[in-house]
């Protein structure tokens, strides 16, 4: 383990009910890489339930920190609109790329994690979150951003 491995992994994002759960941990606060003022952080999303336990890299750079928080919005207010003919479904980060989430709000949430074009397997976890995860999610997002030393300005308040 290296000096930037992180020994207490931060968990930027943790999609969690009584029985499964779904984490993007970052594997280390430094970047991976940095270029033209973006910064690409290594990940690794990881599923647990009683049913299949797994985990896959997952590469972010900065602008999907924002990326996120702007998810967390648009699930906020869909769930305030409360459109019934289609669930809000985004990814993060941006699909195509490397492995990813697809997050379905539904009645339960469905998170499906791709792993994008390495081996195409996704495995789709239904989840029954808690009224505050939203919430939690910011928590998470800031405590991150805090970590990597990322700023905060431009995700509240508008939709991707």
């Amino acid at each position: 383990m290296d000096a930037n491995t992180l020994p207490d992994a931060i968990e930027l994002i943790r999609l969690t009910d009584r029985s499964q759960c779904i984490t993007v941990r970052l594997r280390s606060t430094e970047p991976a890489l940095e270029s033209l003022g973006v910064r690409y952080y290594d990940a690794e999303a990881v599923v647990t339930s009683g049913f299949v336990n797994g985990t896959v890299h997952l590469g972010f750079d900065s602008e999907d920190l924002s990326d996120w928080g702007r998810l967390l919005d648009a699930i906020e207010e869909d769930e305030q609109e409360a459109d019934l003919d289609e669930p809000f479904t985004a990814d993060w980060p941006r699909s195509g790329r490397a492995a990813y989430l697809r997050f379905i709000a539904d009645d339960p949430y469905v998170v499906e994690v791709h792993d994008g074009p390495s081996t195409r397997i996704v495995v789709s976890v239904p989840l029954d979150m808690c009224e505050e995860w939203i919430a939690e999610s910011r928590e998470r997002l800031a405590a991150a951003r805090a970590a990597l030393g990322v700023g905060t300005q431009d995700h509240y308040g508008t939709r991707p």
